[in-house]
């Protein structure tokens, strides 16, 4: 990428990584769809189940720190090339006769190739866009999620009915080989080398890892994130079974109210973005409408998932389930443009990677302990109910440290009004 490429490249960047993403949460929402037709075909348990949505965590998370150092060496459009083609290829061994290890290990390798995916997009993203304009282009790509579950859910369902959810796993690999081949085409860098953006908002050009990463912002931002993702981990494995099994609706039914969360979570998150970049040109603290608004999203999230046990209908407690996630689902957008503020373009994409890796790591736990809590319960809808309290009150009390914890704009002035040296002496 040259720095006389075209500005108005940035939206073809965009769009190109809005349906990565898309792709991405394609893969992510098939087991959990298909999750009562797999677990009746291999004979499987709800915790051994659960393991399986686990698995697809188990790299997910540590595969996004190697991939955030590599980000800051070689360019991000061929790391997201990679990463499309390794989901699309570990599609096709679905197809044949799958037993629990085959399924365990498939869905770890595609954990492991797709947990960079959002940080590595971002990061290539954030080469085309200031600071004070990276919200927006944000929210627009982490969508790219939401829409992937919209999309696929019906599609993917009408395939699993009509044919098995060994086919729909084919479909999905084919997908995934289309859009490598479009990204091969059209995908570009941005301009790196402009002197603006070498440096973070903080002034600095490289910071020690130490004091970035140990100050009470990033850490504020990475609980934040994980607490937000126990419920989107549970929302992608867990959600269709248990409206099946524990709301008692048929597989169409459950496979039309699995997209709500999905199809309301754009407005929300976008509508957040475009309020978080309006106050910041009215000159408002992004520790304000960046920190705290996140926090106090993740939170009332969080209550809201609190209340599913306690609602007396289906109505309801999809309601609330649907609140828990769309709310939280903020930080996604907010925490990741936090840390790049105060941390310069060099060191961004492993900031990004190991913020990423942090909250996703709560997937290796949720899926897991959701089945362990239904298979020691009386019944389903009690396991289900007992599941959906703990995942409130993880999510609440991250939500609540974000708020009071997240200054991105009081950290960027920090390690601005230090030198480098005093920086190190400091810690």
């Amino acid at each position: 990428m040259t720095q006389g490429t075209p500005l108005r490249h940035k939206w073809t960047i965009v769009a190109l990584l809005f349906g990565f993403m898309l792709i991405n949460f394609a893969d992510k929402i098939a087991v959990g769809l298909a999750g009562v037709p797999i677990m009746h075909e291999l004979g499987l348990t709800p915790q051994q189940f659960g393991l399986v949505g686990s698995s697809f965590f188990l790299f997910f998370s540590i595969s996004a720190i190697p991939i955030g150092y590599l980000a800051n060496r070689v360019p991000a459009r061929w790391l997201i090339l990679v990463m499309a083609i390794i989901w699309s290829l570990v599609q096709f061994p679905m197809l044949g006769s799958v037993t629990l290890s085959l399924l365990i290990a498939c869905r770890t390798v595609l954990g492991a190739g797709e947990g960079p995916a959002y940080p590595v997009a971002l990061h290539a993203a954030y080469k085309w866009f200031p600071n004070e304009k990276r919200t927006l282009p944000t929210s627009i790509i982490g969508q790219g999620a939401a829409v992937g579950v919209i999309v696929a859910v019906p599609v993917l369902d009408w395939i699993i009915e009509h044919y098995s959810w060994h086919a729909a796993f084919l479909v999905l690999g084919l997908a995934g080989l289309v859009w490598a081949t479009l990204w091969a085409l059209f995908g570009k860098e941005g301009p790196v080398s402009e002197a603006s953006a070498i440096q973070g908002a903080s002034g600095m050009v490289h910071v020690p890892y130490i004091p970035l990463i140990f100050n009470r912002t990033t850490l504020a931002t990475w609980l934040t994130g994980f607490g937000a993702f126990w419920g989107q981990a549970l929302l992608l494995a867990w959600f269709t079974p248990y409206l099946i099994q524990g709301l008692k609706f048929s597989q169409s039914e459950a496979a039309v109210i699995t997209t709500l969360p999905w199809m309301a979570s754009p407005a929300v998150s976008i509508g957040a973005a475009l309020l978080s970049e309006r106050l910041i040109k009215r000159g408002a603290s992004t520790d304000v409408v960046r920190g705290v608004f996140a926090g106090v999203c993740v939170m009332v999230g969080g209550l809201a998932m609190i209340a599913v046990p306690f609602v007396p209908s289906a109505a309801f407690k999809i309601t609330m389930i649907v609140i828990g996630f769309v709310l939280p689902a903020v930080i996604y957008v907010m925490g990741h443009a936090m840390i790049s503020e105060y941390a310069p373009v060099t060191q961004r994409g492993v900031m990004i990677g190991m913020s990423n890796a942090v909250a996703t790591s709560a997937g290796v736990v949720a899926p897991w302990l959701m089945g362990s809590v239904i298979q020691g319960a009386a019944t389903a809808a009690g396991g289900y109910d007992r599941g959906y309290l703990i995942a409130g009150i993880v999510c609440s009390l991250a939500g609540l440290v974000g708020a009071l914890f997240c200054r991105p704009q009081t950290e960027c002035q920090r390690l601005a009004g230090i030198g480098k040296a005093d920086l190190v002496a400091a810690y």
